[in-house]
């Protein structure tokens, strides 16, 4: 029975020997980039300060994608399954197919990291033995912000060892798959959403539509009274300021743009009575107008609508630092953040102009605040 025991013993220690020899071996750096589809990721990794850097440190790939505590680090090779069977189907087997997914590849990693607090950032970078003061100037101020914020590593530090995906890849996809569906949605529906800005016509244009008599902006809310040709005659109704007709918003003293117009359509308008909103004791008047537009500006897909704004917001500001939540924010204050953050951003003025209706509609002042 003792020799029995001395044998099991000493296969135990064997098999263990051997188990945690493996784990190494699948730990290394070699492992890591010896498939085909990592070589890209390899060269990208090479001319990060993760591979070579002034202290001399390096962190290979299993220092941020492999936790430490063995009970987490047998989960993710468990999980690591999923690589061997893409690798088996040839899913990122060359560089374009690589690009193709790099978004969603990174999206997961982000949204993991993320969700464990940037664990296996932390087992290297302990903030108890930072010194923010030998950082940067501009770094001190932006460490010290997230720090107060309680952010997390990955939220500012994404594409530290590898190439930043296209972000805007995510969002401009959706605005062609809301753009080639707009016509099958909406053909019935009878409140429709402006997918981007289009001119306002007082009346249907014949030929040559023009400029327009106004602008209707993005995500801006329409009743459909009349659909003929490409064109639908519209009702789209908001506030207006006392005295400044020309330009119309989706709520009182809100400065979430839905129309601005000329003077002469401006004077066509319903209004109601004024009322002074006690904040900045101006008046304000409810409005409603009607006008034509091109139906294939609009979409009644509104879910799909919102959907493009998170993901262009995801894109724009997430790429930088932790997605701020719309609700964080009152609708005008929206405003100045944006202005002051879009040089810093590749988004266009039409992209600005969305992204700006986005987060004003689901700003903490409004009814769907946090949404």
């Amino acid at each position: 029975m003792a020799l029995v025991a001395v044998i099991a013993a000493g296969g135990s220690l064997a098999g263990w020997g051997a188990f945690s020899v493996l784990l190494d071996k699948t730990n290394s750096l070699e492992f890591c980039v010896s498939c085909h589809s990592m070589k890209g990721n390899y060269e990208e990794y090479q001319k990060s300060p993760h591979f070579k850097n002034a202290s001399g440190v390096r962190a290979v790939c299993s220092d941020c994608h492999v936790p430490k505590a063995l009970g987490h680090k047998l989960m993710a090779k468990v999980m690591a399954a999923k690589d061997v069977w893409h690798t088996v189907l040839g899913t990122i087997d060359t560089p374009e197919k690589f690009e193709a997914h790099r978004l969603d590849m990174a999206k997961r990693v982000w949204a993991k990291m993320e969700a464990t607090d940037s664990r296996e950032c932390r087992s290297c970078h302990s903030q108890d033995a930072m010194d923010i003061h030998k950082q940067r100037p501009k770094a001190q101020t932006l460490m010290q912000k997230g720090l107060q914020k309680g952010e997390t590593c990955i939220g500012c530090h994404k594409g530290i060892a590898h190439k930043m995906p296209d972000m805007s890849s995510g969002y401009k996809s959706l605005f062609e798959d809301l753009k080639s569906q707009a016509a099958a949605k909406s053909g019935s529906a009878d409140t429709l959403y402006s997918l981007e800005s289009t001119p306002f016509y007082a009346e249907r244009p014949d030929g040559d539509a023009g400029k327009g008599d106004g602008n209707v902006y993005p995500m801006t809310k329409v009743k459909v009274l009349e659909r003929k040709g490409d064109f639908v005659k519209v009702e789209i109704s908001g506030w207006v300021q006392e005295g400044v007709k020309r330009l119309m918003v989706a709520a009182k003293a809100r400065r979430i743009f839905e129309l601005s117009m000329t003077d002469a359509v401006a004077n066509t308008m319903t209004l109601g009575e004024a009322e002074v909103d006690p904040d900045t004791t101006l008046s304000w008047q409810t409005a409603s107008i009607t006008g034509w537009a091109k139906t294939a500006a609009f979409t009644a897909d509104q879910a799909g609508l919102g959907h493009y704004g998170a993901e262009m917001a995801s894109a724009a500001c997430g790429a930088c630092h932790s997605q701020p939540q719309p609700g964080h924010l009152p609708a005008n204050q929206w405003i100045g953040v944006i202005k002051e953050m879009k040089d810093g951003t590749a988004l266009g003025t039409e992209d600005v102009r969305l992204l700006q209706s986005y987060f004003q509609l689901h700003a903490k002042d409004m009814p769907n605040a946090g949404h």
